[in-house]
């Protein structure tokens, strides 16, 4: 058999055992979960809303449409994220809720696998392209990746952002990868962090053209707001005010620990959740600044997505669906280093035992407090890359002329 030959042959094997990956933990998701039970119907009833003409950010119209759905997932009495995303949302409304669901679990997962496929073939070697189909195989068992299956949530959009946003940086096309990186704010909780961040690194790299893009994307998302419903911003807030107030304490973030380690006290909670979020982001921001010029976009993102988790109000175990970049880079970098799978798969099995053992923890307590630890092992295992990298880098001897 000619090498062309096993290559094809290669391909299909891999198309047909990601295919049935998909079909199966598609299966899962729609024998465990009824779509009108889980987040999905707020995506999918902002899209059906608009196509109804009519205003997800007003309280009779949006809850009169869980009662014409039967939707029985009603923890808000408006849609509680940015007016834009519900645009975003439109093409769920075309579809029955169960079929819309099934839909986007089948679109995330393969937005994960064109997540893993292209960061892989940036690396640039055949034995990181063979990666692929075990990669995508254990990330399923990878907890925010499961949550996210099950209940539709979207954290692949944010995923796909972010991968756009590298490989654009990357392909010097700062301007657009600062309009894409606004998209992130359709998630305010995670776009404030991530965009603070990324900011520091485009102002200590001087790159205006990114910050521009930025400020382009922000003002195109806000003017879009305002045509739809210029009492937006608002409305807003104080639905994001109901959220914060009925989670209090239960997430994997600087703010809920300080919350529990001062009872729930104010002011205690606040300035110690506010210290702790000070001294992440100041931490995070100083590192990225010194290291500047010596970090690629994706090293960079790899440190900005766990510390903008931290670091936020509030953010769900879905919401660190993006942790695959970093994932992805980790496990490139370990077989560079090491010179065998090995390593790369040790990783991967204990962050998926953990992440899975965090769900389990999240199911029968209601509280997210032990995602944390896979934040850990995620930014902890990064830097430690990065440290190792940099320490290589400078034992190099010069070349003296």
């Amino acid at each position: 058999m000619t090498a062309s030959a096993k290559n094809n042959w290669g391909i299909i094997i891999s198309l047909l055992l990601l295919g049935g990956v998909i079909a199966m933990r598609t299966s899962i998701s729609n024998q465990t979960f009824s779509p009108e039970r889980t987040n999905f119907t707020t995506f999918w009833l902002a899209g059906r809303m608009l196509l109804e003409d009519k205003n997800p950010y007003n309280e009779a119209q949006y809850l009169g449409e869980h009662d014409l759905y039967n939707v029985q997932w009603r923890p808000n009495k408006i849609f509680p994220y940015p007016l834009p995303l519900a645009i975003l949302c439109v093409p769920f409304g075309l579809f029955s809720i169960r079929t819309a669901y099934l839909g986007w679990v089948v679109t995330s997962q393969i937005i994960v696998i064109i997540t893993v496929f292209v960061l892989l073939k940036h690396l640039g070697t055949k034995e990181h392209n063979r990666l692929l189909v075990p990669i995508f195989i254990s990330l399923t068992f990878f907890g925010p990746l499961y949550l996210t299956l099950l209940t539709g949530s979207i954290g692949a959009l944010t995923l796909l952002v972010l991968l756009g946003v590298i490989l654009l940086l990357e392909r010097d096309m700062p301007i657009l990868a600062g309009i894409l990186l606004a998209l992130t704010m359709l998630k305010p909780p995670q776009g404030v962090t991530i965009l603070l961040l990324a900011g520091i690194w485009f102002l200590a790299r001087r790159d205006w053209k990114a910050i521009s893009g930025v400020a382009l994307g922000g003002i195109g998302l806000f003017l879009v707001a305002m045509i739809q419903d210029p009492q937006w911003i608002g409305k807003f807030f104080t639905a994001t005010q109901a959220v914060m107030d009925r989670t209090q304490g239960v997430h994997s973030n600087v703010w809920a620990f300080s919350y529990l380690a001062c009872g729930g006290a104010s002011p205690c909670s606040t300035l110690l959740g506010a210290a702790g979020n000070v001294t992440m982001l100041g931490l995070g921001g100083f590192f990225l600044w010194k290291k500047k010029s010596q970090l690629s976009a994706w090293e960079a993102f790899n440190i900005i997505i766990p510390i903008g988790f931290v670091s936020t109000i509030y953010l769900w175990a879905y919401d660190q669906l993006p942790y695959i970049i970093p994932i992805v880079w980790i496990i490139g970098t370990l077989l560079v280093h090491t010179k065998s799978y090995i390593h790369a798969f040790i990783f991967l099995i204990a962050l998926e035992v953990f992440s899975f053992y965090a769900l389990a923890q999240q199911a029968a307590t209601n509280k997210d407090l032990w995602s944390l630890g896979t934040t850990v092992i995620v930014f902890g295992t990064t830097m430690g890359l990065i440290y190792l990298k940099t320490k290589r880098l400078t034992n190099q001897p010069s070349l003296k002329t």
